[in-house]
């Protein structure tokens, strides 16, 4: 399988593509999978000598969950974690990530946007992601596809995100 991470830090739209490319990519050949779908609860490994193990479990799901097709993985995904500490399931054969990464206030708008019970509820609590953000600006030329979507729509990013998971599988 092939596996084509979209990540970015909170705020940048990651969850709203995977709902796009549902529309776009053909489910026969593409699972589209949000972290947040497995049912797995960080809070279950937090504080835990296997706090580490989270990331790789809910890897693993969604790739169960995929069941062979190639997937979409919309995750906040560190990429350095993700190689030089994940553990990958041997079935991916390949690994592509597409970075989310708006402009800075435009992650602390879409934050500062969403219902309190997200956590989103102060500078303090924002402003890590906007650094989060500020690092994939910096390391732009790292990732085989960096769109800043500030200024698109969301079906021109979908698009985008579409064509080249198309164009490499």
């Amino acid at each position: 399988m092939k596996l084509f991470i979209i990540t970015g830090c909170c705020g940048s739209g990651k969850s709203t593509m995977k709902d796009a490319l549902n529309q776009l990519l053909d489910s026969d050949k593409y699972a589209c999978i949000d972290n947040d779908e497995v049912g797995l609860n960080w809070w279950d490994y937090a504080g835990t000598d296997h706090e580490y193990k989270y990331k790789d479990d809910t890897l693993a799901r969604a790739v169960e969950m995929a069941g062979g097709k190639d997937m979409v993985f919309v995750s906040c995904i560190n990429p350095q974690d993700y190689y030089t500490i994940a553990e990958v399931p041997e079935c991916v054969e390949g690994t592509y990530f597409t970075v989310l990464c708006p402009a800075d206030e435009e992650i602390i708008r879409r934050l500062k946007a969403r219902p309190a019970e997200r956590g989103f509820t102060s500078d303090e609590k924002i402003m890590p992601h906007v650094e989060f953000n500020k690092w994939f600006r910096r390391n732009k030329g790292k990732f085989p596809l960096f769109i800043d979507n500030t200024n698109q729509s969301e079906a021109e990013t979908a698009k985008l995100i579409a064509d080249f998971v198309k164009s490499n599988t």
